[in-house]
């Protein structure tokens, strides 16, 4: 099912680089737009965690730098059964935290700077064996390549739409005036129907399951409960901030959705509501027998 899914996945984002090739630049657009999709769906197998990591300027973390967030990582890599993941740290005040790689053995889990302020070390245990069991789940390569065609379809529709806006509208050339028109409109929509794809491709039952398995990892449900509330308060707080510093594309890979307070964010709510996440998790934290 994971390989159906992503095959479908791909076939479908090919077909929107083929459109907004058709828009721009006619049959000679579509040919050209054909081929970097397929140079991108090359490239977003095998380097979607690259790519991910990059749009945020992340940047892996030395041992020596942060040892205790290695031996943490390596410590819940070791309970779950799978290699200890590269450690790296997103430059940005939004706190959230994301993994990312084709496989177990190709993974990397990213935190925020952000993250890193606001939560306790039990809080953020429970965040990254959250992230951890999507690893072993192998959530990853679909959201990985998600993330990176879904990313470059929202830039490539803010670019075109900026150049149509300021240099792009020549009455003389053939497709000029309303069809430019229409072009800079469709194109301004492929972001959010980039969004639509990309929820179609991560259902919400992933964050459930990578909240039950990582509350199992770690041992205990309501750290992963603590952090989920604060990270929520975090992402409603500094929803204007989460606007400059998320790419749209991007924003199911995280575990708490950063974008929200329109329409077009609401588009891309990948994940199920954090209140029925954290009930999920008290009730689980019950049947352990860590709360009456």
């Amino acid at each position: 099912m994971q390989g159906i899914k992503t095959v479908l996945l791909l076939g479908i984002l090919t077909g929107l680089f083929l459109v907004v090739g058709k828009i721009l630049g006619g049959q000679t657009g579509m040919v050209i737009a054909f081929i970097f999709a397929m140079i991108m769906n090359f490239f977003a197998y095998w380097f979607s965690d690259k790519m991910a990591l990059a749009m945020y300027g992340a940047r892996e973390i030395p041992y020596e730098e942060a040892p205790w967030l290695h031996d943490m990582i390596e410590e819940l890599a070791r309970k779950a059964g799978i290699p200890k993941p590269k450690v790296y740290l997103a430059p940005i005040d939004i706190p959230n935290a994301f993994a990312t790689g084709r496989d177990p053995k190709h993974a990397a889990v990213a935190v925020t700077s952000g993250i890193l302020n606001i939560l306790s070390p039990d809080e953020l245990k429970g965040v990254l064996a959250h992230e951890i069991a999507h690893i072993k789940n192998r959530d990853i390569l679909i959201s990985s390549i998600a993330a990176t065609i879904g990313g470059a379809i929202s830039m490539l529709a803010e670019m075109a739409f900026w150049s149509n806006l300021f240099g792009g509208n020549n009455e003389e050339e053939e497709g000029g005036g309303i069809g430019n028109l229409i072009g800079s409109v469709l194109l301004f929509l492929l972001a959010p129907l980039a969004a639509t794809i990309v929820q179609m491709a991560i259902s919400r039952t992933r964050e459930y399951a990578a909240d039950a398995t990582g509350a199992q990892i770690c041992g205990c449900p309501l750290s992963l409960a603590r952090a989920l509330e604060k990270l929520e308060m975090a992402a409603q707080q500094l929803a204007p901030v989460a606007a400059r510093e998320v790419n749209p594309g991007t924003a199911h890979m995280m575990i708490v959705n950063p974008l929200r307070g329109d329409f077009i964010a609401s588009l891309f709510s990948t994940h199920p509501p954090t209140q029925e996440r954290i009930r999920r998790l008290y009730e689980l934290a019950r049947q352990m027998g860590q709360i009456q």
